[in-house]
């Protein structure tokens, strides 16, 4: 047995030294999931595996990043003279990556364009508008989840558009006049990377040979969360050679409305027969309290396989449990329970750092946005640093218009892109002449008009030409300088300001695109803004020390895959956790989706969780009285403590 095994424990090591045909791993919250892949994959590579022979697929650039880092790490100690690495990337990357190699068999250029989640739906909304539809009767981001929900299950556009019902035959014709659009702009939406990725694997055999040939050794992160095209991809790939090894935990799957198929784990030993099924059931995350609430939370759900947590850790502190008044009262609980985790760490620490270290081990969760806006308020009135996860660095209009510049000047066919940035800075290029240059009808315009227009493209020309020459980092300053945005911001308020300091911080972090060669850089840069999550805006705003170290606020659906050492759970109401939308009654698989959400809060606590409930809540500009959530109830009273005055309706 390799050294470097004998730091797993006794499943961990079987899971590792698995090599041939399929394996299940069912790893539970806390379990040691990524150290036991890594360590897997560094077996097959010690047994005389290629590394180019290796794929492993998670689902979050962070998850990605992390077992990346950890194999680069353990391969420079245990795997001397292997120059090449395995293929780590998340679905969606892996997409792209397949994409880019056969762009010609698709009818795409090399440099399609990646639509964001508010690109998309922009297009969508005018899709509405040209099918002589009400964007406010027909919501375009209601749109794009059905078209997305579809997507993701494999469902024919046309087939769909001809079901029958009324709604599938207008979002159907919506979902068309979208897919036109997109095709017109050599554009693709993120469903896309999967749809086409895979859909040249099933059609195109000598290209899935290729694959299939390249990556004989697969590894599938977070399995319960695959929908029906991620499904299809993994035994695509893996059809081979059947060396297929995932990861699940039934127990959080939570992305149920988005398409994720429970039964992707359970009917497993059925795709694969013979399959070695392994439980990693140790937790080293949290302390046993914890893990008593979350498996005694976790049991009522039927859909789950027999699986309890367990750890060696300390017993731990009790769960602490407030009742407010109303949501501000739950949010100065929080507070000022913040601040006292401060003053506790400081007074234990004195190292300048411990209150900083302290701020960053916090979090609050929630199951609904809406409940942020009240808690920020807290964080403000009481001085208490923090940020907003979902709020994307990427998203942010100046790092959109400096990224939309690069794309068109690679794909000037990215009508979005030009639309965005054509008239900014002003050009004097208005609205009915942007319609004349989309249907490429210019002769009539003015001739002063011509000229803006011809030196707006020979500006794309000369970025794309930069692109082809400079380092990344060379290729922002000078599209933001020769576009006038620089000048722009810097002439313009206190916010201009900020702007222009943001899309200074965007050539900083290109700096790490330098090293690859000329035009690679700026693809990998518009390709990882693309796909950016919530938890990469984390990752990047890690890198500056400045805003570092602060309490983190988040839904619990974005909180999946992190962990802190003090957790703050909100809003524990029937009807807000577990959600029920309009009264309306969920269905069984429904309410356990919610158990499990519960569960996913629970086990992101090292060592202190604090549940909170507000006897009043304002939601939609009414003040409703509610009950405390049942899941509250399912937690045994003896690991309970309550904060405040004697919680009056859960305990007595």
């Amino acid at each position: 047995m390799h050294d470097h095994l004998q730091s797993l424990n006794n499943m961990q090591k079987k899971a590792a030294l698995h090599m041939k045909g399929p394996l299940l791993v069912i790893a539970g919250a806390g379990a040691g999931k990524t150290k036991t892949i890594t360590h897997r994959i560094i077996n097959l590579i010690k047994e005389g595996i290629s590394p180019d022979n290796i794929l492993a697929v998670t689902f979050t650039n962070k998850a990605a990043k992390e077992m990346r880092d950890r194999i680069l790490a353990t391969m420079q100690n245990e795997t001397q003279g292997q120059d090449s690495v395995p293929f780590i990337s998340t679905f969606h990357s892996l997409g792209v990556y397949i994409i880019k190699e056969n762009a010609s068999l698709l009818g795409l250029t090399k440099y399609f364009n990646i639509l964001d989640e508010s690109d998309a739906i922009s297009i969508i909304k005018e899709a509405i508008k040209e099918s002589n539809l009400d964007p406010k009767q027909y919501e375009p981001r209601k749109i794009k989840n059905i078209i997305s929900r579809e997507k993701g299950n494999f469902t024919d556009m046309l087939e769909y558009k001809n079901r029958g019902d009324y709604m599938s035959q207008i979002a159907g014709e919506i979902w068309e006049k979208y897919e036109k659009r997109k095709s017109n702009e050599n554009s693709l939406d993120f469903d896309d990377l999967l749809i086409k990725s895979v859909k040249l694997l099933k059609e195109n055999e000598p290209v899935r040979k290729t694959y299939q040939d390249k990556w004989q050794y697969i590894h599938i992160d977070e399995y319960q969360d695959t929908n029906e095209v991620q499904y299809l991809m993994s035994s695509l790939l893996s059809a081979e050679h059947k060396n297929i090894c995932v990861v699940a935990d039934p127990d959080q799957l939570i992305y149920g409305w988005r398409g994720a198929n429970l039964r992707n784990v359970l009917n497993f030993e059925k795709d694969y027969k013979g399959a070695e099924v392994v439980m990693l059931e140790e937790n080293y995350r949290s302390t046993q309290n914890i893990l008593e609430a979350a498996n005694e939370v976790i049991k009522k759900n039927k859909y789950r396989p027999d699986k309890k947590l367990f750890t060696k850790n300390k017993e731990g502190e009790k769960i602490s449990l407030y009742e407010a008044v109303d949501e501000g009262d739950e949010a100065d609980f929080i507070a000022t329970k913040i601040l006292e985790i401060i003053d506790n760490a400081s007074a234990q620490n004195s190292n300048n750092n411990s209150q900083k270290n302290s701020l960053s081990e916090i979090a609050i969760l929630y199951r609904a946005n809406f409940q942020s806006r009240v808690l920020e308020e807290a964080m403000l009135r009481y001085n208490i640093p923090y940020q907003v996860l979902g709020v994307k660095f990427f998203e942010r209009k100046e790092i959109k218009d400096t990224l939309a510049y690069l794309r068109a000047s690679l794909s000037p066919e990215s009508l979005s892109d030009i639309k965005r940035i054509i008239n900014f800075p002003k050009r004097g290029i208005g609205k009915s002449t942007l319609a004349k240059i989309f249907a490429k009808d210019t002769e009539s315009l003015p001739i002063k008009t011509k000229i803006k227009i011809n030196n707006f493209y020979k500006l794309l020309e000369d970025i794309k030409e930069k692109i082809q020459t400079e380092k990344t980092s060379e290729v922002i300053k000078y599209a933001v300088k020769k576009s006038g945005i620089e000048a722009e911001l810097q002439n313009g308020t206190e916010d201009d300001l900020e702007r222009l300091a943001n899309i200074k911080e965007l050539v900083t972090l290109a700096l790490k695109y330098d090293t690859l060669p000329e035009s690679k850089g700026v693809e990998k840069l518009l390709e990882d803004a693309s796909l950016a999550s919530d938890q990469d805006s984390i990752m990047l705003i890690e890198e500056k020390n400045s805003i570092k170290k602060a309490v983190r606020l988040m839904t619990v659906h974005a909180s999946k895959g992190l962990e802190f050492n003090n957790v703050f759970i909100t809003g524990l109401e029937d009807g807000l956790f577990p959600n029920r939308r309009d009264g309306e009654t969920k269905k069984e698989e429904d309410r356990e989706e919610e158990r499990r959400l519960f569960y996913v809060a629970l086990t992101r606590a090292r060592h202190k969780l604090y549940l909170s409930f507000a006897n009043f809540r304002t939601i939609f500009g009414s003040k409703t009285m509610n009950a405390p959530s049942e899941f509250i109830y399912d937690i045994p009273g003896d690991l309970i403590e309550t904060e405040g005055e004697k919680v009056k309706t859960i305990y007595l």
